[in-house]
């Protein structure tokens, strides 16, 4: 790797990882003014713990990144299975197009036309709308991630538990299943995080009493930050690039093995 290509390497990393490490760095600081150093403190960790309505928020934007991931997870994987297992089927193309779409579209259009969905069908907006929401858009991750996994399963196994006997739904649970469990994981884990840290599509459909992390965060750093913010920022950096790190290790074991 030449002078060069480490140089722009580097100003590249640091240009995306610098404001981020500043961020982690202010939160232990001692100091209540965000921009003057005080000496090294863990107080802010300390208010943070007793602040109820952020931790409340935090319970709200676990409950729904579970329950979307799960749901992300159970139609991403259909989805999978449908295009990768079933051929050439009339409207693959549209259904293609439907299940990726939401990864490509942006947040704000997505938002606004779950809004204006859920406001035509009288659907009071709430938790519920919320996990609705994040599905609806970690579906086509883990249809990739899964479907990625399909592509290279030995179909052999499959065959030799349909020789011996075998039924369809026995095979799906007894060979398939167990082999598409690494992926699973993995593309759960990838929809949990979407749904942990997303902001814009909650915001269009969030209800009374269903208000997420981020949208707690964004509200106070309107009216100004201080170093509790950074101090529940650094928590989800960790919790988020913990998840990520679990998916990626997961698909790539797999991979690997």
């Amino acid at each position: 790797m030449s002078v060069l290509t480490r140089t722009a390497l580097g100003l590249g990393l640091a240009f995306l990882y610098a404001p981020i490490l500043v961020l982690v760095a202010y939160s232990f600081n001692a100091s209540s003014l965000v921009t003057v150093w005080g000496g090294f403190s863990t107080r802010w960790y300390g208010v943070l713990l007793a602040d109820r309505p952020l931790l409340e928020a935090a319970w709200v934007s676990v409950r729904v990144a579970l329950l979307a991931g799960l749901t992300a997870t159970a139609l991403g994987t259909l989805a999978a299975l449908a295009l990768e297992r079933h051929g050439r089927f009339a409207g693959r193309g549209l259904f293609t197009g439907l299940v990726y779409a939401p990864m490509v579209m942006p947040e704000v259009i997505t938002g606004l036309s779950l809004l204006l969905l859920f406001v035509g069908i009288g659907l009071d907006r709430g938790l519920g709308t919320i996990v609705i929401a994040h599905a609806t858009f970690g579906t086509g991750f883990v249809a990739v991630v899964v479907g990625a996994r399909l592509r290279g399963l030995d179909r052999s196994l499959e065959e030799a538990a349909a020789d011996l006997g075998a039924g369809p739904a026995r095979v799906f649970l007894t060979i398939t299943l167990p082999l598409l469990a690494p992926a699973l994981a993995a593309g759960f884990l990838l929809a949990f995080t979407l749904s942990l840290d997303d902001l814009v599509i909650a915001s269009f459909v969030s209800g009374p009493g269903a208000t997420t992390l981020p949208m707690r965060l964004y509200s106070q750093v309107r009216l100004g930050v201080n170093p509790e913010i950074n101090a529940a920022s650094t928590l989800l950096i960790a919790a988020v690039s913990g998840v990520v790190l679990a998916a990626t290790w997961l698909g790539g074991r797999r991979a690997r093995a």
